[in-house]
């Protein structure tokens, strides 16, 4: 029994020895440094002398020695000397090491097989020291030892099958860890400690020139370099290059041979040059024509040079970036025909989906240079799963074909690069197009979306709901991500993942690009998890990697409906019944907002099962397959309210034979049947008050303080505006028997308490504002009903605290400004899907392509309809709406729901299978259409067409005419 013990010890021991930061600790002690925050953030002997130099990397390399030697002395206390033991406590050290010390373990396995085999150690030291000296490449005696040493250990130890398997398993391992970690001996040698500079740069070893037809690390030989080795790799024609990384010396470019046949063109690829945060366009230099060696040279030595030039240190300083070092592109020249630059979206205009290029005949250094006019065109690419077409506006010199040929480039690159706008250089020699450069166009970065934010807060929103949302918003998901992140999520800032254009929401599409990079995921996951898009299957080396905060969110997910229970029964539902007890229509000022403080405390915690809860059914909708009928709603307020009003309307029916539409309500009051009916109503109002227009919008009115609306749609309905019959069975079918409970099925349930919940408490948020509203307009303090609302939720604190004279004195003029300028932006029909920059412009109209006038959205509700067009932009006015009329509006919440009763079929601008018109829709068998691009602005009332509720399409009739 002695052994096993000896094994369950070696295997729990080893990994938590590997996982000693002994370097983290050493590195802090001795320089203040946080290695996990500087460099690679790796945490290994090379990450030692680079950051804290030579003392404190000799000390790394015998702290991670003795763990070595430790783990192989430790496994001799329970087995025989040399036994394959040794090496297995070298695997569980290493794996130990990599997944919580954050190191490769390299040193911890040299010094211990320094011990565990010294002959074969012996061997392999003199031929990778002979390998290194003739080779001068670290890299291959890096994975040559690799192959060596489980080579010697066979050719020595031929009839020990276990230590041959166990020293294969452990090349394997180390093998593997080298390609995961980046190592910081890779890192610019001159920004390393100085006392460490030396021996970085002979350490590094890879004197070899490398070319674009390698995988280039672009902290090593820049963006320009790097991102045209991605582009040649993906297939793309890439004139032939090599780089000249900072520390190499230009004599490796003497196989180089240019000639007066074959000239050269020298180019900068500076860190940091060609990257989002800067472009550095112009401000290097680029040689051409280079014809012989000497020239190349001077060239390289010119390029250099220009890193250093005043305007481009000024230019670095400007924009707050570190001085790095410059790496130099030496490519073929192309013998240009035709050149220019070509924008993958108008840099000028700032949105929509022209791609605009600029051409003329000869080199595109004129044209990029400012000295001539080029020709200007602009293009759209129509791209469906079977075909693609380029539309042309523009006419010039250069032919139409190739302009259409650069266009498309354009457009593929610029998916390539997962929708970052993109700045391309091309060139033509007559039979070939060629890429120079392609960088991210800076001043259209970062990219915001309306895709997702139009469902959780749409439409125009006042600064105090913002204020308010924003911060719950972003931290619940900055919380997520960071659980899954770890360390990965440093330098990320949540504060940043949402912000108003127009006064609408929209989220921060190039932030959520690198969190999705960072997690390993593709980067449409948020849309796959909130509206149903498609979802390219992530890779297995990006989920492995993710693996432990993967397993952190799973359990969160997998406890979410316990974790609920209980928040419901302890926090919220007490809180709730608090605040529905409390009459405050007198309270003070300063009570009003310690009453808002608590709700918002609520409402936090609400928000993270908010959000946590519709991603966990999408995601078990997705998983088990479950179809959309299948699952049951009627939890949902919204659905649960639209039930009841259906079923008084067909009791009131019964009351009233016979009714004037304007006097139901009086006509009612006159028959004992038609009091209960009555009472019926004011129940449902009470109970489902809480719901508004939009949910998440405390500056919207609710149900109970407008219940006009739904006393219009329970009149309609009396009017014999009933469901459809086949959605009645449909329901009915569902209700016959208690529905299975479901993995699915239990989520969304959840699902729908949770909308209860935060609904209600926003509802009371809301009306804890308008009763300090009312005291303040009292006093004078403001001036018009909803003032409060154009102010944010920091101002409200101050104007409470009452010592902020400053504000006091300014209120007036900046309520008016920001009223102003929402009615300004409540004006704009039409906001653009995708806002690039921080100041984008006034939102143009957006250009609609037609395909045989059919316009493509998200099918979320089966079947077809054809109707005429009723366009509803807001619920102010209410029309009549009968099962000839297709609704068109801008979004559906809650309050939008009573509308699809009676309307023939549902066309909306945002949304997606889970949004509640959708749900909706599909509880009363009308067809609908989610994410038809600029509906409310391209149809319009009156005008007949035909939706496909299946296939997502709506299909313009021949009978155009509005009535």
């Amino acid at each position: 029994m002695f052994e096993p013990w000896g094994a369950l010890v070696i295997l729990i021991v080893c990994p938590l020895l590997g996982g000693l930061p002994l370097i983290a600790w050493i590195t802090y002690a001795l320089t203040r440094k946080q290695l996990s925050q500087v460099g690679t953030r790796n945490i290994s002997v090379s990450a030692a002398f680079y950051h804290g130099g030579r003392f404190v990397g000799i000390l790394a390399v015998l702290s991670e020695g003795f763990k070595g030697v430790a783990a192989v002395l430790l496994t001799r206390l329970f087995f025989p000397d040399g036994s394959s033991w040794e090496l297995i406590a070298l695997i569980a050290l290493v794996i130990g090491r990599y997944w919580i010390g954050r190191g490769a373990g390299t040193t911890n396995v040299v010094w211990g097989f320094v011990v565990h085999d010294p002959l074969v150690a012996i061997f392999v030291s003199f031929f990778a020291g002979i390998a290194f000296t003739i080779l001068q490449s670290r890299q291959v005696v890096k994975f040559g030892v690799l192959l060596l040493f489980p080579l010697f250990v066979a050719l020595l130890h031929i009839s020990d099958i276990p230590r041959m398997v166990a020293a294969v398993a452990l090349a394997a391992l180390m093998g593997w860890i080298y390609t995961k970690m980046p190592d910081d001996m890779n890192l610019p040698a001159q920004e390393a400690e100085t006392e460490s500079q030396a021996m970085l740069e002979f350490l590094r070893g890879d004197r070899a020139m490398v070319s674009l037809d390698e995988e280039l690390d672009a902290a090593i030989v820049g963006e320009k370099a790097a991102t045209l080795s991605q582009i040649k790799r993906w297939g793309y024609p890439v004139p032939k290059g090599w780089v000249l990384a900072p520390i190499d010396d230009p004599q490796l470019l003497t196989f180089l041979q240019p000639s007066e046949l074959s000239p050269l063109v020298v180019r900068s690829s500076a860190i940091g040059e060609d990257s989002e945060q800067a472009s550095a366009a112009g401000q290097y230099e680029t040689v051409l024509n280079v014809t012989n060696p000497e020239g190349l040279q001077s060239a390289i030595a010119q390029v250099q040079a220009s890193y250093n030039h005043p305007s481009a240190v000024q230019y670095r300083r400007d924009r707050g970036l570190n001085d790095s070092a410059m790496a130099v592109l030496i490519q073929q020249q192309v013998q240009s025909v035709y050149s220019g630059v070509a924008f993958s979206r108008d840099p000028i205009t700032q949105q929509g989906d022209a791609i605009i290029i600029e051409a003329l005949p000869g080199n595109a250094t004129q044209v990029v240079s400012g000295k001539v006019t080029p020709e200007q065109y602009r293009a759209f690419v129509l791209e469906t799963e079977n075909s693609s077409s380029v539309q042309l506006e523009g006419e010039g010199r250069v032919p139409q074909a190739l302009i259409k040929q650069v266009a498309y480039l354009a457009y593929r690159l610029e998916k390539r690069y997962h929708g970052t706008p993109q700045d391309i250089e091309w060139s033509y020699d007559g039979q070939t197009l060629w890429v120079l450069q392609s960088r991210p166009i800076t001043t259209l970065l970062p990219m915001w979306t309306r895709k997702i934010a139009a469902e959780v807060i749409p439409g125009v929103i006042h600064p105090l709901t913002w204020s308010i949302n924003r911060p719950l918003t972003c931290g619940v998901w900055g919380e997520f991500f960071t659980l899954v992140l770890g360390d990965r999520a440093l330098g990320l800032d949540f504060a940043e993942t949402a912000t108003l254009h127009y006064s609408r929401a929209y989220f921060n599409a190039s932030l959520l690009g690198d969190i999705f990079l960072r997690m390993g995921l593709p980067p449409e996951s948020l849309e796959f998890l909130t509206r149903g898009a498609k979802l390219s299957k992530p890779s297995l080396q990006s989920t492995w990697e993710n693996l432990p905060g993967l397993g952190k969110l799973l359990r969160r997910e997998l406890s979410l409906e316990k974790d609920f229970k209980q928040d419901y029964h302890k926090r919220f539902i007490p809180g709730l019944s608090q605040l529905a007890q409390e009459d405050i229509d007198n309270w003070e000022p300063s009570k009003l907002l310690a009453r808002i403080d608590f709700i918002l405390e609520l409402v936090r915690h609400g928000t993270y099962y908010s959000i946590l809860a519709p991603l966990s059914a999408a995601l078990r909708q997705g998983i088990f397959r479950v179809k959309d009928g299948q699952i049951d709603n009627s939890v949902t307020p919204e659905v649960a309210a639209l039930r009841s009003l259906s079923a008084l309307a067909t009791d009131a029916k019964q009351v009233l034979l016979s009714f004037e539409p304007q006097q139901v309500f009086e006509q009612l009051k006159q028959t004992p049947e038609g009091e209960k009916i009555l009472q019926g109503f004011e129940e449902l109002l009470q109970d489902y008050g809480y719901l508004s227009e939009v949910g998440t919008d405390i500056s919207v009115p609710t149900w109970r303080e407008n219940p006009q609306m739904i006393k219009q749609m329970f009149v309609q309905l009396m009017q014999g505006n009933e469901p459809q019959s086949g959605a009645k069975d449909a329901i009915n079918s569902i209700f016959a028997g208690k529905p299975k409970r479901s993995f699915v099925q239990r989520r969304v349930d959840i699902k729908g308490r949770v909308t209860e919940v935060y609904s209600r408490l926003l509802a009371q948020l809301r009306w804890s504002f308008l009763a300090l509203e009312k005291i303040w307009l009292k006093s004078g303090l403001l001036k018009k009903t909803g003032d409060i609302f154009f102010l944010n939720f920091d101002e409200v604190r101050r104007l409470v605290g009452g010592g902020d004279s400053k504000l006091i004195e300014q209120l007036d003029k900046l309520v008016q400004l920001r009223r102003s300028q929402f009615l300004q932006d409540s004006q704009i029909i039409q906001v653009p899907l995708l806002v690039y920059g921080n100041t984008p412009p006034h939102p143009l109209a957006p250009s609609a392509v037609y395909s045989d006038q059919i316009l493509q959205g998200i099918g979320a509700s089966h079947g077809q309809a054809e109707g005429r067009v009723k366009v509803l932009r807001n619920l102010q006015d209410v029309p009549d709406i009968d099962r000839d009329t297709i609704l068109v509006v801008p979004y559906t919440d809650s309050g939008w729901a009573p509308l699809l009763l009676r309307a023939g079929g549902l066309i909306a601008e945002v949304g997606g299978r889970l949004s509640h018109g959708a749900i909706v829709a599909r509880e009363y068998g009308i067809p609908a259409v989610m994410d038809v691009r600029g509906a409310t602005w391209l149809l319009q009332d009156g005008q007949r067409v035909r939706i496909d509720g299946s296939r997502g399409i709506v299909e313009l009739s021949n009978d155009l005419r509005p009535e």
